[in-house]
C-alpha cells in the first residue's frame, strides 16, 4: 500500500482506549490508528531518546520507505511495537495527549498496549511472559524450597539454563526472595484490622510482599510515627501490570477484580490506599478504568480516586500538628534521588525527594532520567543490554550527585542502579524510617538544629 494523500492527523474511526469497546479488538480499526500516530509521531519527534521505538520507527520510514508510514511491513511494526518497554515518558513529554486535553487524542502507549493484546488474544501467552509476570506464585516456591532458590539465582549454571528455557539474561541481577512475606510480618504484628476502619490500607506490592519486607516495614513506620490511623490488607495479589506489558488482559482483569474486592470495604469508609510501588499507583489510578469490565469500573474509579504514593500521602500532612520532623539522624549532605519514570506518568510531583528536603541538613540531588528496568524489560535477553544504554544517563546522573546515599521510590530501579552503578537506592520511606532513629545514620543530628 502507498500513500496517495495526506495523513489525517486528527482521531480515525479505529481510535479507541476502551478495552470494552468492541473497535479496540479489531485489527484493522487498529491498523488505522497505528497509521495515524506513526505519522504524526515521524512528523513530530519529540520522543526520539527514551527507548527504541522512535529511533527504529524513524530509521525505517526514512532509509527504507522514503517517508511514507504506509509501506512498513509487519515485522516493523512489531519491532516498534516490541521496543516500548511501557517507561510512559512519551506520554508525559507528548503535547497531543488526552491528558493535555489536545484534539489528537494521542497515547502511544496505550496504542501499544492495545497492539500486544490483540496479538496475546490471536496467539496466546508465551510461556515465558506468563512464568516471569507470575511474581505471587514465584515467591510461593521459593520460600518452599528454603533458601536454594536465591542460591541457585546466583549459580552460573543454573542462570545458564534460567536463560536457555525461559530467556532471563544470565547475568540480569535478580532480588532475593524473602524467607517470610510481609503479610506474615503485619499478622505476627497486629497491623491488619478487620474492621476496615483506617485513615489509609497499605497496598504493598507484590516486590515488597516476596522480595523486600524491609521496605513496607518501614513505611508503616513513619506512618506510625506521624500519627497516621494505618492497617494492612490480607490477601492482595499483583496489580497485573506484569502481565498487562505482555498483552494479558485476563490475568490483569483477574487480579484487579481479586484487590478491588479486598479495598473496597476499606475505601467506602474513607482510607486511602498507599501504594509502595509507582507502578502499582500507576495502574490503580490510571489504567484500571480504561482496561477492567463494564461491572467493575465504579468501583474502578472509586480506587483511582483513593490511591496515593507514601509521600504523596504523608506530604499532605505537613501543615499538621502531628507531622513528625524529630529526626535523630541523616542520611547526609547530599542524597541522590532518581525519580520513577511511572511516577512521573501520574504528575503528582516528588514528594519523597521532599520529604527527604525535612531532614535537617539534607539536600537531594534530583535525576529524572529513565534507568532502564522498566519492568520485566531488562530482564529479558533481548532487553538486557538495551536496558543499560537506556539507564546510562540515570546511572551517570546519580554518580555525578557524589552523594553516599541514593534514594528512589521505585525498587525494581533500585535494583538496576545497583547492577549498573554500584549503589543500591534507599527508598524515601525507609530513609525517613532510619532518619528518625539515633542509630538510623552515623551522622547525628544535633537536638539544637532548626528542624
Amino acid at each position: 500500500m502507498s500513500k496517495t494523500g495526506n495523513i489525517d492527523y486528527m482521531p480515525s474511526e479505529g481510535l479507541t482506549y476502551d478495552s470494552e469497546d468492541p473497535k479496540y479488538w479489531d485489527r484493522d480499526m487498529l491498523d488505522k490508528e497505528i497509521v495515524r500516530v506513526f505519522e504524526i509521531c515521524h512528523g513530530c519527534r519529540m520522543c526520539f531518546k527514551y527507548c527504541d521505538s522512535f529511533p527504529n520507527l524513524f530509521k525505517f520510514i526514512d532509509e527504507e520507505w522514503d517517508g511514507d508510514v504506509t509501506r512498513l511491513t509487519e515485522s516493523q511494526i512489531d519491532r516498534v511495537m516490541t521496543d516500548c518497554f511501557q517507561c510512559k515518558l512519551c506520554e508525559v513529554q507528548c503535547p497531543y495527549t488526552p491528558r493535555d486535553n489536545h484534539q489528537y487524542l494521542l497515547d502511544f502507549p496505550k496504542l501499544v498496549h492495545r497492539y500486544k493484546a490483540i496479538k496475546v488474544k490471536k496467539e496466546g501467552v508465551k510461556f515465558r511472559d506468563k512464568f516471569i509476570a507470575a511474581a505471587d506464585f514465584a515467591g510461593k516456591m521459593a520460600r518452599m524450597s528454603f533458601g536454594i532458590a536465591n542460591k541457585a539465582n546466583r549459580s552460573k549454571i543454573h542462570r545458564f539454563f534460567m536463560e536457555a528455557l525461559l530467556g532471563i539474561h544470565r547475568d540480569k541481577l535478580l532480588p532475593d526472595f524473602a524467607s517470610q512475606t510481609f503479610s506474615s510480618w503485619a499478622k505476627r504484628m497486629g497491623k491488619i484490622k478487620e474492621d476496615h476502619k483506617a485513615e489509609a490500607v497499605l497496598f504493598q506490592t507484590c516486590y515488597v510482599e516476596n522480595n523486600e519486607p524491609q521496605i513496607g516495614v518501614d513505611t508503616i513506620e513513619v506512618m506510625e510515627k506521624n500519627n497516621v490511623n494505618i492497617t494492612c490488607a490480607q490477601g492482595l495479589k499483583c496489580c497485573g501490570m506484569p502481565n498487562w506489558e505482555h498483552g494479558d488482559l485476563d490475568t490483569l482483569r483477574a487480579n484487579a477484580k481479586h484487590n478491588l474486592d479486598i479495598l473496597m470495604p476499606y475505601v467506602e469508609n474513607g482510607a486511602k490506599v498507599l501504594a509502595i510501588n509507582p507502578t502499582c499507583s500507576m495502574m490503580m489510578r490510571r489504567e484500571y478504568q480504561e482496561l477492567l469490565p463494564k461491572e467493575d469500573r465504579e468501583r474502578a474509579e472509586k480506587l483511582s480516586n483513593a490511591v496515593c504514593d507514601p509521600g504523596e500521602f504523608l506530604w499532605g500532612l505537613r501543615n499538621e500538628e502531628r507531622f513528625n520532623t524529630d529526626f535523630k539522624s541523616s542520611p547526609g549532605d547530599k542524597v541522590g534521588y532518581h525519580s520513577p519514570c511511572h511516577l512521573r506518568a501520574q504528575a503528582v510531583g516528588f514528594k519523597g525527594r521532599d520529604l527527604l528536603r525535612k531532614i535537617p541538613g539534607t539536600t537531594p540531588h534530583m535525576v529524572m532520567e529513565c534507568c532502564g528496568h522498566d519492568g520485566t524489560y531488562a530482564m529479558k535477553t533481548e532487553g538486557f543490554e538495551a536496558s543499560q544504554r537506556i539507564g546510562k544517563k540515570s546511572f551517570d546522573g546519580m554518580k555525578g550527585t557524589q552523594a553516599e546515599v541514593w534514594a528512589t521510590d521505585c525498587p525494581l530501579a533500585a535494583i538496576q542502579f545497583q547492577q549498573h552503578a554500584g549503589v543500591r537506592p534507599m527508598h524515601p520511606m525507609s530513609i525517613l524510617a532510619n532518619a528518625y532513629k539515633e542509630d538510623g545514620f552515623p551522622k547525628k543530628i544535633k537536638k539544637d538544629e532548626d528542624k
